[in-house]
């Protein structure tokens, strides 16, 4: 280890002085590095070169868990220490959350619904929970609002909306996309927090009108609805809170794309056994069709 130590910083010390320093003779090291390098360190050199390349295309937001489990998807037979020791050897790291703000407003007189999702956060198949919530997105323009549904089979954003309001078109929207998308049976369940966007009359009817059974939050209680405020914690950190946003259009354009051009169809999700939101699906439903042939 002081050997290869030495090998890397002898580009800005010395060696005489960094040998004096780890207690180690010239000799030996000058020996060192006229030996063959061993198999094993060549692959390690490969295998680096690979897992920065994973790293770079999770828009360097991948910790080993999800490196690991690309590279099997590639193909790649490795042990996940192995990753984890390159990548520490590389610098390479993760992005960590951080806490971010509610937007509950459920001080108002509007009907509200039964928490029929009680945490269980399980689905069987896609279009049997769908879970849904609003965020803030700061731009040096002023804020902007982003509301979800998720499905919660595959954790999927299967609708959305963003606009400079909060208003209930902004949620609306979202649920229109979600409906236009998977047109999905009756009987399904909705679950939202208490906000007045949720509890209007014009979303109550929307639901209705596509047979889709409510279940709200508990006054106050974020982890309710836990799923929808996971997505918003991974979307802050890995793409909002890593550069400012001079305008609205920046910060939209920024978001939609990671929404349906990575987090979709890319991005590793560790409850999903590190299978992507779409690739989770589309297993589902190969599955589906075998049993159906095998009937």
């Amino acid at each position: 280890m002081r050997y290869r130590f030495i090998r890397v910083e002898r580009a800005n010390y010395p060696v005489v002085v960094l040998c004096r320093v780890l207690q180690v003779a010239r000799t030996g090291f000058y020996a060192w590095c006229k030996r063959p390098r061993s198999a094993r360190s060549r692959e390690d050199e490969v295998l680096g070169v690979e897992i920065a390349a994973v790293h770079a295309e999770s828009r360097k937001t991948y910790g080993s868990p999800r490196v690991h489990a690309e590279l099997r998807a590639r193909g790649r037979r490795v042990g996940r220490k192995r990753v984890a020791r390159l990548m520490r050897a590389k610098g390479l790291a993760g992005r960590k959350k951080r806490r971010f703000r509610t937007t509950t407003d459920s001080k108002h007189d509007l009907p509200v619904a039964q928490n029929l999702l009680d945490r269980n956060f399980v689905a069987s198949a896609p279009n049997e929970k769908w879970v849904t919530d609003i965020t803030y997105i700061w731009t040096w323009q002023g804020w902007l609002y982003l509301a979800v549904v998720l499905d919660l089979f595959s954790r999927r954003v299967v609708g959305w909306s963003i606009a400079d309001h909060m208003r209930t078109e902004l949620p609306l929207d979202a649920l229109e996309m979600a409906l236009g998308r998977r047109r999905p049976p009756a009987g399904l369940m909705h679950h939202s927090d208490r906000g007045s966007q949720y509890a209007s009359g014009d979303y109550s009817e929307a639901l209705e009108a596509a047979g889709i059974v409510r279940s709200m939050s508990r006054s106050g209680d974020c982890w309710d609805n836990a799923a929808a405020e996971s997505f918003f914690s991974t979307l802050k950190h890995e793409l909002l809170y890593r550069r400012p946003w001079p305008t609205r259009r920046e910060a939209k354009a920024a978001t939609v794309e990671w929404i349906e051009g990575f987090y979709n169809s890319k991005r590793r999700h560790s409850h999903l056994r590190y299978r992507t939101p779409m690739e989770h699906e589309k297993l589902f439903h190969a599955q589906q069709r075998q049993v159906m042939q095998a009937a």
